[in-house]
């Protein structure tokens, strides 16, 4: 269990330091450019703003989620398959709801409209608010779903990726965030998923009736 927990920190520190170099080189050298060259499409995709919203996701997933628990206190059990749509969805409002009151108040980097309207592309630390753009809310509640079912179906780890690739380049054409943004965003959502499915996937083998 040990040299399991120690590979598993040795991948994600690995993971961290090339996550934390590709943002950096982002918020230096791509961020605003991309932004200013997205920032005439971005009106393109505004019917999106309501349907895709934090607020009706985070409504859907909390629906789900009562359904699964009623689902579970009536019938007494519920499939392998919405334990971890239950526990997908609670990793992806937990992590949604630490980035809102933790990183983006503490990061405090305005979004790409507030940039392009002649603010400065910087960290403001400690600055910041829920409206901040550094990291994206979106991805972190995208990438937190994901990683659950990522480590419980390693199936689903590829074809996943590829749709949290398309929601990171749908959020910088839009103009909603920037190429690092949605870099950070997957990164602290897709290890928060899959440490909740690790955790899940534990309680689990333990909890399983011997035979």
């Amino acid at each position: 269990m040990l040299k399991r927990l120690y590979r598993l920190a040795q991948i994600w520190l690995l993971f961290f330091v090339l996550c934390a170099g590709t943002v950096v080189l982002a918020f230096t050298h791509i961020d605003v450019p991309i932004a200013v060259r997205c920032a005439n499409l971005g009106h393109v995709f505004d019917p999106l703003n309501m349907p895709l919203g934090a607020a009706v996701i985070l409504s859907l997933e909390s629906a789900v989620t009562l359904s699964l628990l009623l689902a579970r206190v009536v019938r007494g059990h519920i499939s392998r398959l919405g334990e971890t749509l239950g526990i997908a969805c609670l990793a992806s409002i937990c992590a949604y709801g630490i980035n809102d009151i933790v990183f983006k108040p503490f990061f405090g980097v305005p979004a790409p409209a507030e940039v392009i309207a002649g603010a400065r592309h910087t960290f403001n630390l400690l600055m910041g608010s829920e409206q901040s753009s550094f990291p994206s809310g979106h991805m972190v509640l995208a990438g937190a779903f994901a990683g659950v079912f990522m480590r419980l179906y390693r199936a689903s780890l590829w074809p996943l990726s590829a749709l949290l690739l398309l929601a990171a380049v749908l959020l910088v054409i839009g103009d909603w965030h920037f190429v690092s943004d949605a870099i950070a965003g997957t990164y602290i959502g897709v290890l928060a998923g899959i440490m909740a499915g690790e955790a899940w996937a534990v309680h689990s083998s333990k909890n399983r009736p011997a035979g």
